[in-house]
């Protein structure tokens, strides 16, 4: 027996080798030169006296068989994550370096708009900047009245958030987490700060550029509704142009323009266009991207949803900082608005965890109308679909499936990051030199748990209306199948019917003939037969058809109905708009 007997030998493979150095030498000659099929032939013939003809685990036949499998090194291909993503690199950015300790890392630039608001029970101060200039304000210390501090930040650029990491100590893997936009919503704590990743939803308008030129262009109702027709008939022949040249320029790119409420300063800005639901979180396959797009059920309605990554942190200071990549505005206007009251209760407990609280209740609130729009589409295809069923209508309602999921999938962990925040609260009465004392550690107040239970009912309406959604669309379209199974079902009934109704007839017709003496009828001519099988063949189809004629003219009503009725509703939408869009006009001549 060998003296390796107590090993475990590969399979078919001897293990009673040794590896010498003759052994090493041959590993090291050309692998083409050796015959591997010599060499698994006496791989099975333990009793070979020549020990140069058995395979160890090391010889190069088995290197060559490894060989084919080589790893994937350039993963910039597979657009998987980050351009200059490599595994088992280190992980987090680290403020204090220029490159954030990732030379392969390209650096995120982008021009920011920067909102900070110092405020206490008796003053309030906003400021606005852009990069260079809040790096510098960064370096000065916060005035002693301020007892608490938001800094809000509009776009993604990693000197801005190189800045605020090395001025508030934020740690490394948080920083890494802003610029990879591809996180799932969660709630981490670290030292001397928490950190919250959310995603945030809303219902945006889709402006078309030719449209928004020709109404802008017109000033009187009759020139805004000639320049609608009129676009409206240049869209088929435009839109196919549009296609060719976004396919050849940038295929992932949606055919309208995201409309949201920014300066104009933002609106310039490159970063001021956001991504859609389809294009958020998305795969690499652009076709698929632009397909969902252009099918969705509100892009009928000049609608889509805008999905972007929400950053925030909660300080030991005091301080609240969030990251936005486009949609700062929205969230800041009401907050500012609440804060400028003296009265209101952010004013007055100058609490960072309370202005967290009214940033995610914003965010929230922002995904109110989602639930309504979608609400409304569904309602739509419901009555198209107890009227009218039709296959085609089950591709509209796999896509709001496919987008409700998305949705939820953004908003479902949105619950689980709220009661976290709320088993930290702290149990500690509430004094504002308390809240700035970084030695108290991060301080969510017994006030911020008590309005988390309220955005916690928020979240819980938005999220049982989105899965009733979704829900009702996999009903419609297993009722579309079931109709459809269902009138096929009633059209063989049908024939059958009439094929026993016919079939004693033939019978007799076949064996009888027309062997009858006398038969006068043989006489008249071709006239005599249509006279005969005209109002047979229109009795018959009356008598077996009734139910079904019936049916279609009772639909042919309801759906006439309904049409006015969504005209009506569609006129009242339109003249909504052009009063918006008047007040804009006057409001952007005012601010020229």
């Amino acid at each position: 027996m060998s003296s390796h007997g107590n090993t475990q030998p590969f399979p078919n493979i001897p293990s009673d080798l040794n590896l010498n150095d003759a052994t090493s030498t041959r590993c090291q000659q050309p692998v083409l030169a050796l015959d591997t099929g010599s060499l698994t032939r006496n791989a099975h013939r333990p009793d070979s006296s020549s020990s140069s003809a058995r395979v160890s685990p090391f010889t190069p036949a088995l290197r060559r068989r490894a060989a084919t499998f080589r790893t994937v090194s350039d993963y910039d291909e597979f657009e998987m994550r980050q351009p200059g993503w490599e595994p088992g690199a280190e992980p987090g950015f680290d403020p204090s370096k220029p490159d954030g300790g990732h030379a392969s890392m390209p650096t995120l630039s982008a021009l920011c708009v920067i909102t900070v608001v110092d405020f206490s029970q008796e003053r309030i101060e906003r400021q606005v900047f852009q990069n260079d200039a809040f790096i510098r304000f960064l370096k000065e210390p916060q005035p002693k009245w301020s007892k608490c501090r938001w800094i809000n930040v509009n776009g993604l650029s990693w000197d801005v958030i190189q800045a605020v990491g090395q001025a508030k100590g934020l740690h490394k893997l948080a920083l890494e987490d802003i610029m990879d936009l591809k996180n799932r919503p969660k709630a981490e704590w670290y030292p001397n700060h928490a950190f919250v990743i959310l995603t945030l939803q809303k219902l945006v308008h889709l402006v078309d550029p030719d449209e928004s030129d020709s109404s802008s262009s017109s000033d009187s109702d009759f020139d805004d509704d000639a320049a609608s027709t009129w676009s409206k008939i240049k869209r088929p022949f435009r839109f196919r142009k549009k296609n060719r040249k976004d396919s050849e320029s940038t295929p992932n790119q949606f055919n309208h323009q995201v409309r949201s409420n920014l300066t104009r300063e933002e609106i310039a800005s490159p970063s001021a266009i956001g991504k859609t639901l389809q294009q958020y979180h998305a795969s690499p396959n652009e076709a698929r991207t632009e397909f969902m797009e252009q099918h969705s059920s509100l892009a009928g309605r000049s609608l889509a949803v805008s999905a972007e990554q929400v950053s925030l942190f909660l300080t030991s200071d005091n301080t609240i900082i969030s990251f936005f990549e486009v949609s700062a505005d929205d969230i800041e206007r009401p907050i500012i608005k609440r804060l400028g009251s003296p009265g209101t209760m952010l004013r007055q407990l100058c609490d960072a965890s309370m202005v967290m609280q009214a940033v995610i209740d914003a965010m929230i609130d922002l995904a109110i109308p989602l639930t309504d729009i979608y609400t409304d589409v569904i309602s739509d295809l419901e009555l198209d679909v107890l009227t009218n069923p039709s296959i085609r209508l089950s591709r509209a309602l796999y896509i709001i499936i496919s987008e409700m999921n998305k949705m939820l999938s953004f908003f479902q962990p949105i619950d689980n990051i709220i009661n976290v925040l709320r088993d930290h609260k702290t149990e500690m009465p509430h004094q504002t030199e308390s809240l700035q004392d970084p030695t108290t550690g991060i301080i969510i107040s017994q006030n911020t748990a008590i309005y988390l239970g309220d955005v916690l009912d928020h979240c819980g309406i938005v999220t049982e209306s989105m899965q009733q959604v979704r829900q009702s669309a996999q009903n419609l379209i297993d009722l579309i199948f079931n109709i459809t199974s269902a009138n096929q079902n009633e059209v063989m009934k049908q024939l059958t019917i009439i094929t026993i109704i016919f079939l004693p007839l033939t019978f007799i017709t076949g064996f009888f003939g027309q062997n009858f003496q006398p038969f006068p009828q043989l006489d008249k001519g071709i006239t005599y037969f249509w006279e005969v099988s005209v109002p047979t063949v229109f009795a018959t189809a009356i008598l077996i058809m009734f139910s079904g004629l019936r049916d279609y003219f009772n639909t042919l009503f309801q759906r006439r109905r309904i049409w006015w009725m969504r005209k009506a509703k569609q006129r009242r939408r339109e003249k909504r708009i052009k009063r918006r869009q008047r007040r804009e006009k006057r409001m952007l001549a005012r601010l020229s």
